[in-house]
């Protein structure tokens, strides 16, 4: 990642959580002992390690009542499915939202977020995460592997692509008047230049807003997921935990797109 032939970084890990050992003079919200969580993917990354050094304004008190691995898996994900739904996706009460990849991280966060606005929620995944999306709150969820949810002639308020490998033509058709596409990365990079390069003309061309979502890290939107976890409105879900020398498997199994919710490294 952002390296020509090598890695720029060489640890990978952008969420974490941890106590503070120590903090630097100028810092003033922060201080030795603090329990603490963020994403320090604009501080160089390095958060699969034993100690990592952030910027104070990335960091925000623990949520009380998580353990630690619970507040590493929120940061990222979190985040993400925040701003794609209330900033770009603009959800309300009512609205009928669909989130494709609605079992991965970013995905789970999502279908709580959208259910705590007082959205309907319509999860695809795969069969065995449907039982885990009832439980955080999906209305209705479909098996991406037994139905094609495209063709199903339903229309949606909202829709979060958070897997990306439909065409964003496939989205359009599934859209009300009015209705937003919004997409949050994933598996396919042509998909990706696609709603890059089309979306906003398809926006300019009509009455329905299709787009891509470039995460950005947001103390204040971080400090907003803690509300809604205190709240007990959303609650991370975690698939597994490994230990740190067995990150290199962590990221292996990651990779496979299996997960339900995230994946922990814990020390």
């Amino acid at each position: 990642m952002s390296g020509i032939l090598k890695p720029k970084s060489r640890i990978p890990g952008c969420d974490i959580a941890g106590k503070v050992e120590a903090v630097g003079e100028n810092v003033k919200k922060l201080q030795p002992g603090d329990e603490v969580f963020g994403d320090i993917s604009g501080c160089g990354f390095c958060g699969f390690a034993q100690y990592v050094c952030a910027r104070e304004n990335v960091l925000a008190l623990k949520p009380s009542g998580m353990t630690f691995g619970e507040a590493a898996a929120v940061p990222q994900a979190g985040v993400l499915a925040l701003q794609g739904l209330r900033d770009k996706g603009q959800v309300r009460k009512r609205q009928n939202v669909l989130i494709n990849g609605a079992g991965g991280g970013a995905g789970t966060f999502a279908v709580q977020i959208a259910k705590s606005s007082g959205a309907r929620v319509t999860g695809v995944d795969s069969t065995e995460k449907h039982d885990m999306l009832r439980s955080i709150g999906a209305d209705r969820v479909i098996d991406y592997t037994k139905e094609d949810f495209t063709e199903s002639g339903q229309v949606y308020d909202l829709i979060l692509d958070v897997v990306t490998y439909r065409s964003i033509f496939d989205y359009r058709r599934m859209l009300r008047p009015e209705g937003v596409y919004v997409m949050l990365g994933g598996g396919s990079w042509s998909r990706v230049f696609q709603a890059m390069l089309l979306g906003p003309l398809i926006s300019m061309a009509g009455s329905r807003k299709m787009g891509l979502l470039m995460h950005t890290p947001d103390n204040e939107d971080l400090e907003y997921l803690k509300g809604l976890i205190e709240d007990g409105r959303v609650k991370p879900v975690i698939d597994r935990s490994y230990p740190l020398h067995e990150t290199a498997d962590a990221l292996r199994y990651f990779e496979k797109g299996h997960a339900r919710g995230k994946v922990v490294i814990t020390i």
